[in-house]
């Protein structure tokens, strides 16, 4: 009897601690404080990621805390935003209901600023403080005045607090991709012919646009850096539709590829002025780590594939083949 006593008060100890640690206050190292949940990272990655980060104390016991309730395998990717110091009860509901508290807002990888203004326009659960602003005003009130807004935004699901203003989500769809393409710079192969990470983000969109392909990402990217190098035209039709704007009508024609705008690679050298669209993580790892190949075209296939050359002979000969 004196064993059982002893044991429900070990338990009745136990049960008081886990309440008082679901319950105690994570430590905000700013506010707000955002962070990012990658695709397939373990619980124990990301509990090492808040210690990191300064959001825990001690990651592990985290990790305990989330195995004890039964939520270790129930994470949620995502770009999540904390606004205010919450539990580690309501920490851990965040990230593995994704949506607990939250308006989620998708960008899609390939988007353009515009079709990213339309998205938001039409999400019901956050404020629109951009409505009938130019895309300057939008750049000024976000924090990032003078700068062109096309491809500045990382691809991703967010998390915001539901009613909270689009300016306040697009500032936070900024700052995570300056951190990932700066953190992608560092990391960058040395020789490829690209001076700042603008320029790899440049690189990077045109790849978005040319292949949703995986396999065919670093291939794409080692042809046009190969072009780079040789001081070649890029020819990539994605830029050419891009400057069309509004006039594009779903095909491309001779005169299109001959009318010179800045961003037709066929009348103009080297990368067009801005981005084309948001590349995702894929196309700018590819773009700062191309292939090392010796081709200099590539030609689609016609099932979501390139088929890639090292002159122009085998490259017409693509092109009879493939979309002749």
């Amino acid at each position: 009897m004196g064993k059982l006593k002893a044991l429900l008060f070990i338990l009745l100890l136990l049960a008081i601690g886990l309440l008082y640690y679901a319950l105690s206050p994570v430590a905000l190292p700013k506010e707000p404080f955002d962070f990012t949940l990658n695709q397939g990272n373990s619980l124990n990655a990301i509990s090492r990621q808040f210690e990191r980060e300064g959001l825990l104390d001690e990651g592990r016991l985290f990790s305990l805390f989330a195995r004890l309730l039964g939520r270790s395998n129930k994470i949620q990717a995502g770009v999540y935003q904390l606004d205010h110091a919450v539990s580690k009860m309501e920490l851990l509901r965040m990230i593995t209901q994704g949506n607990a508290g939250k308006s989620q807002m998708k960008i899609i990888e390939g988007w353009n600023f515009r079709q990213l203004r339309t998205a938001l326009d039409a999400n019901g659960n956050i404020r629109h403080d951009t409505e009938g602003r130019s895309d300057a005003e939008i750049m000024q009130q976000i924090g990032a005045p003078g700068e062109n807004p096309e491809g500045m935004f990382a691809p991703d699901t967010y998390f915001v607090a539901a009613g909270s203003s689009d300016v306040e989500f697009l500032r936070l769809a900024h700052r995570t991709m300056q951190r990932r393409l700066e953190q992608a710079w560092q990391e960058r192969d040395p020789g490829i012919p690209l001076a700042s990470p603008y320029q790899a983000l440049i690189l990077a969109s045109i790849v978005e646009k040319e292949t949703g392909a995986a396999a065919d990402r670093s291939m794409i990217a080692g042809v046009f850096a190969n072009r780079l190098r040789k001081h070649m035209l890029l020819q990539t039709d994605p830029t050419v539709i891009y400057g069309m704007g509004e006039k594009y009508r779903g095909v491309l024609h001779h005169d299109d590829m001959t009318r010179d705008t800045p961003y037709n690679t066929y009348t103009r050298q080297g990368l067009p002025p801005t981005p084309i669209a948001m590349p995702g993580r894929d196309a700018v790892y590819a773009a700062l780590h191309p292939a090392n190949t010796d081709a200099l075209y590539f030609v689609a296939k016609g099932d979501g594939s390139s088929q890639f050359s090292r002159n122009l002979a085998d490259h017409n000969r693509a092109v009879d083949e493939y979309q002749k």
